[in-house]
């Protein structure tokens, strides 16, 4: 039996609303209204099959350095896009404020890596 279930996901950040609308125009999720509220230190995003994605407040947070151990990422959230849309998708999460960190080798990798605005490593894998 398991001692637990799985919540919702939680990035630490210093703008919880910039960084929960970048991702609500990546994944087309809608931001929890009930969890936009007063200062804006806590975010939440829904999505289908009831899956949550939460941004929460950091005063003085850094941003991992990817691929460095110096200030390592200590995860990352992989985000899966058809093969065929990948640089589409690429052209719009860069106009979102994405920064590429890595490409796919030309194509000889099925996955890319990138910094969302705060500095979070996320990458689109091929499906």
């Amino acid at each position: 039996m398991a001692i637990a279930t799985m919540g919702v996901t939680v990035l630490d950040c210093p703008n919880p609303r910039e960084l929960a609308a970048f991702y609500a125009a990546v994944l087309d999720w809608r931001i929890d209204s009930g969890y936009d509220e007063g200062d804006g230190d806590w975010v939440e995003l829904i999505g289908p099959h009831g899956r949550q994605l939460a941004f929460q407040r950091s005063p003085g947070y850094q941003p991992p350095r990817w691929p460095g151990t110096e200030m390592p990422q200590q995860f990352h959230l992989d985000l899966n896009v058809p093969r065929d849309q990948l640089d589409a998708a690429e052209r719009e999460v860069l106009r979102l404020g994405a920064t590429l960190l890595e490409g796919d080798n030309g194509g000889k990798r099925d996955w890319r890596v990138y910094a969302d605005p705060a500095g979070h490593p996320f990458c689109f894998c091929a499906c």
